[in-house]
C-alpha cells in the first residue's frame, strides 16, 4: 500500500507553500515579459507563474511578486502605468540570456542590452518584443487581481502575436512545437526542455466503450 504525506496549507508559511507548489506544478511555462516605462525605458524579466486561460477572448495570466519591501518590480509598475506588456517565449538556446534578465539589476536597467538581445518595436503596443525569441504575444492589461500585499495576478488580452516564420504555418495556424523548443520551469533552479513529446488522441465514447468491452 502506498503511503501518503499530506500538508495543511493553512498551517504553512508562504515560503513553505511556495516550495511545495513549484515542486509540484511542473514544468511551468515561462513568460519572458518585456515592458516599457512611461519615460521609454525598456525592461525584461522572466516569470514562471504563467498560463493561458482563454482563447475567446485571448487571455493570459501572470503572477508577479513584489520586492521584499513590498515595492513594485519594474514589470508590475510598468504594466500598471502603461497597461501594456509582451510575453516572449524563451527557447532552450536562449536560457543563458533569459537568466541574465532575471538578475536583480537596479530599477531602470535595460536588461535586453545586458543580455545582448534585440528589442523589436511592438505592432499594437508600445513595448518591444524580443527579436531572438521564437514567439511573442503582445498584450494589453485586462485586469489586475491583488491577491495579497506581496503578489498580484495580471490578466492580459493578447492583441498580436509574432513568430519566427520557419516555426509557423500561417495558413493552417499551426505552430511547430519542436521548433519553438520552449523552456519549462521546474522546482528550485531547475529547467526542462519540451522536445520529448508524444501524441495521445482522446477516444470518442464509442471507441472507449469498444476498447473497454462495455
Amino acid at each position: 500500500m502506498t503511503e501518503r504525506t499530506s500538508f495543511d496549507f493553512e498551517a504553512l508559511t508562504g515560503r513553505e507553500r511556495y516550495k511545495l507548489l513549484i515542486g509540484t506544478v511542473v514544468p511551468r511555462p515561462i513568460a519572458w515579459i518585456t515592458t516599457r516605462s512611461p519615460e521609454g525605458r525598456v525592461n525584461a524579466a522572466p516569470y514562471s507563474f504563467f498560463g493561458v486561460l482563454s482563447a475567446d477572448p485571448a487571455i493570459v495570466a501572470v503572477g508577479i511578486e513584489n520586492r521584499a519591501d513590498m515595492s513594485f518590480k519594474d514589470t508590475a509598475l510598468n504594466i500598471r502605468l502603461t497597461e501594456e506588456f509582451t510575453v516572449n517565449i524563451a527557447s532552450a538556446d536562449l536560457v543563458d540570456a533569459m537568466n541574465v534578465t532575471a538578475v536583480a539589476f537596479p530599477p531602470g536597467t535595460d536588461e535586453l542590452v545586458k543580455a545582448g538581445l534585440t528589442a523589436m518595436p511592438g505592432h499594437k503596443v508600445g513595448c518591444p518584443y524580443i527579436k531572438e525569441a521564437p514567439a511573442a504575444l503582445e498584450c494589453r492589461r485586462f485586469m489586475t487581481v491583488a491577491v495579497s500585499k506581496s503578489r498580484e495576478i495580471v490578466l492580459g488580452t493578447v492583441v498580436a502575436a509574432h513568430y519566427k516564420s520557419e516555426i509557423v504555418d500561417a495558413e493552417r495556424l499551426y505552430v511547430d512545437q519542436m521548433g519553438i523548443d520552449a523552456l519549462g520551469r521546474m522546482g528550485g533552479h531547475g529547467y526542462a526542455g519540451t522536445r520529448q513529446q508524444f501524441d495521445l488522441p482522446t477516444p470518442s465514447l464509442t471507441d472507449w466503450m469498444a476498447q473497454a468491452g462495455e
